[in-house]
């Protein structure tokens, strides 16, 4: 190579250009990876908080009277995010709805699968048990169940396909023997039972000085619809 050429000197540069960036290059694939993760986890974290809200929202004061803002200012966002998960406020009331009734069947599924083996009447209770638990701990079920139910219109009856009528075929688990004619009775019994104390809880320590939403109040509230509903 003629005198004063710098080829070496580039051909070293470029072996160690070549040499060190992968390390670095990793990493910053492994930040870039964790960024987008964490992002993800933002995303879903917000669109969980809007869900709960809604479902509340909702249950409290209508699908008409529930406005977006309102949701936003109970998931503690901006309204421009459910415009950015939700096309329209009926897809976000059925994910709402989707949620609520996704968690009782979880709940549900999860203590009978506890029970196996037990007598069919102690399973019926404690499933029962397990119900007014839910009751208490989410009072906006049974909210959305009458708010819904008082119209003819098509949420009722996506409500009632979707969700209501799983259950219901499925009611004999929680009252055997309470089948035929007694069924819809029954049905509705059950879930006015379960769920109206918690529902109304102003209402009931305004009434009556008890406090529904106290641990004890649940549980006396449990064995006396378990007891009632399947003596």
């Amino acid at each position: 190579m003629a005198p004063g050429s710098i080829g070496p000197v580039h051909w070293s540069v470029e072996k160690r250009i070549q040499a060190q960036p992968r390390p670095l290059i990793f990493a910053c694939q492994v930040n870039n990876i964790d960024s987008v993760g964490k992002r993800v986890r933002q995303r879903e974290q917000t669109r969980d908080r809007i869900v709960a809200a809604a479902a509340e929202a909702f249950s409290e004061l209508g699908f008409r009277a529930a406005s977006t803002r309102e949701i936003a200012a109970r998931a503690g966002t901006n309204q421009g995010l459910i415009t950015y998960h939700f096309r329209s406020k009926d897809q976000l009331w059925r994910a709402a709805v989707d949620r609520i009734f996704g968690m009782l069947r979880a709940s549900l599924r999860e203590r009978r699968a506890s029970l196996a083996g037990r007598d069919a009447r102690e399973r019926g209770r404690e499933g029962i048990r397990a119900f007014v638990r839910f009751a208490a701990a989410h009072p906006e079920l049974f909210r959305l169940m009458v708010e819904e139910g008082k119209s003819e219109d098509e949420r009722m009856q996506w409500l009632v396909d979707t969700h209501l009528k799983p259950l219901y075929d499925g009611f004999q688990q929680f009252a055997p023997g309470m089948g035929g004619p007694s069924k819809p009775h029954g049905f509705y019994a059950l879930a006015g039972a379960a769920s109206l104390l918690f529902a109304v809880a102003p209402e009931c320590r305004r009434l009556t000085g008890l406090d529904p939403t106290r641990e004890q109040a649940i549980e006396t509230h449990a064995e006396f619809v378990a007891r009632l509903m399947v003596p």
